[in-house]
């Protein structure tokens, strides 16, 4: 007679998730593989002349086909957070007495509600890539940061706080947790 094995089913979806924990900029997951990579700052090359345009395109090509391993090109939407500059705006409105100035005043703090209503997000954008290797992953952000900035571009390395956001675009549908991680 033919049996088959019995499938142990996880409780919870994270036990799928190789995910050891986020720690100096790295996902480390549970091989002992560390992704990270860089964030690119946006840029509208769309405004500026074509020349400089095709240039900035022609130099990012080359970026591309210098990196001889693997790596992923991530768009993540970040959800804006504009309630500081909200307030800011709330307690200058309240300390203008001009009523021209507070007219203007009322109108932005409209606007600013109207995109917080309105779940307005940030586009950000990242090059990721694994390696075990400690010196070899500094070596590569260098590299991407320095490349990218011959491109034109702005680099930095990923944050904590990116690589969560990440995770929490692709596990969560761009919905942040609220709840603390506790790591064994």
């Amino acid at each position: 007679m033919f049996h088959m094995a019995k499938k142990k089913r996880n409780r919870y979806t994270n036990d799928d998730i190789p995910v050891k924990e986020i720690k100096n900029g790295y996902i480390i997951l549970d091989n002992g593989l560390k992704v990270t990579g860089v964030k690119i700052m946006p840029r509208n090359i769309f405004i500026l002349d074509q020349l400089t345009q095709d240039s900035i395109i022609a130099n990012l090509r080359t970026v591309y086909n210098t990196i001889d391993y693997e790596f992923w090109i991530i768009a993540a939407d970040r959800p804006v957070d504009i309630n500081v500059y909200l307030s800011q705006l709330e307690l200058l409105y309240n300390n203008i007495s001009n009523p021209v100035k507070r007219k203007l005043i009322m109108e932005d703090i409209n606007k600013g509600n109207m995109f917080m209503n309105n779940n307005i997000v940030d586009t950000e954008y990242f090059l990721l890539f694994r390696e075990k290797k400690d010196d070899l992953i500094q070596k590569r952000i260098r590299t991407l940061i320095n490349t990218l900035a011959g491109a034109g571009l702005v680099a930095y390395q990923t944050t904590n706080d990116d690589l969560r956001m990440i995770l929490d675009n692709f596990l969560n549908g761009g919905t942040t947790t609220t709840f603390g991680t506790v790591l064994g």
